[in-house]
């Protein structure tokens, strides 16, 4: 069974004040996506991130963070906004996927996980196990969730594939993002900037810059934290770029691409 995370930075325009897809990476992903799934039948779970549509509310309503009892009813409001635009842009997603032949299904991440001070504490993954079952492909995606101690949070893209992962068996985890894989620094900035083929360890975290695509899920940083867990119990990780054309597909199909290996083998 394979994870496929998808980030928000591939499939709209993250850097847009107005939520935006970007169709000609979503439309060349699906046919990707089918392309693979017609060689062979595989179990796949996508998880896509929020970007230009889940970031900006969450970031402008400090989701995730401490307020006082009277901020309640505002952040109320940002907690609905925030899930609304992600739900938005997961319906257009999916629509996508649709229309080239995916037999896609949502599970809003909401409805089924809560969190205790950011990280999920409960979530059911029996329906996911059954659609699974039947051959359809769960779609997730990052949300906001209820919290025991925040009362909300962000739940990011990469902390729902950790506990699908972990809790479903993964074979594993391919993460789709702008970029070629974990750079020391930002490679948009930075001429420099130097591709890391393979993680082991988080003393190797040390040896990047903390500004490296920073988002408000944690960005670049977040995401090999999440994985190297991942890798302490036997289940690898690829991060590549996935503005490239068929590295879906390779990847789906296990061929040998430029990117960075999340493993301790």
């Amino acid at each position: 069974m394979i994870i496929l995370k998808l980030g928000g930075s591939i499939l709209t325009k993250k850097s847009s004040t107005i939520p935006q897809i970007d169709s000609e990476n979503l439309e060349r992903i699906a046919k990707e996506i089918k392309k693979s799934l017609d060689n062979h039948n595989k179990k796949l779970i996508i998880v896509h991130g929020a970007g230009s549509f889940g970031h900006p509310p969450a970031k402008k309503y400090n989701i995730g963070k401490i307020f006082k009892n009277e901020e309640y009813p505002l952040k109320r409001i940002g907690f609905s906004t925030t899930q609304n635009a992600v739900k938005k842009l997961n319906t257009e997603i999916c629509k996508v996927f649709i229309d080239n032949k995916l037999p896609v299904v949502t599970i809003q991440p909401s409805t089924f996980i809560t969190t205790s001070n950011g990280r999920i504490n409960y979530g059911n993954l029996d329906l996911i196990k059954k659609y699974l079952d039947e051959d359809y492909i769960p779609v997730l995606y990052g949300d906001v969730v209820l919290d025991d101690k925040l009362k909300m949070a962000v739940l990011s893209g990469d902390q729902i594939i950790q506990y699908l992962a972990m809790n479903l068996e993964s074979d594993r985890i391919i993460l789709g993002t702008d970029v070629d894989g974990v750079y020391n620094k930002n490679p948009k900035t930075n001429d420099d900037a130097i591709l890391f083929e393979r993680f082991n360890s988080m003393d190797e975290l040390d040896s990047l810059d903390s500004t490296t695509n920073v988002d408000v899920t944690g960005g670049m940083i977040g995401k090999i934290k999440e994985l190297l867990e991942l890798a302490d119990i036997g289940i690898d990780s690829k991060i590549i770029n996935v503005n490239k054309k068929d590295f879906v597909y390779k990847a789906l199909e296990n061929e040998d691409i430029k990117g960075t290996v999340i493993s301790k083998k």
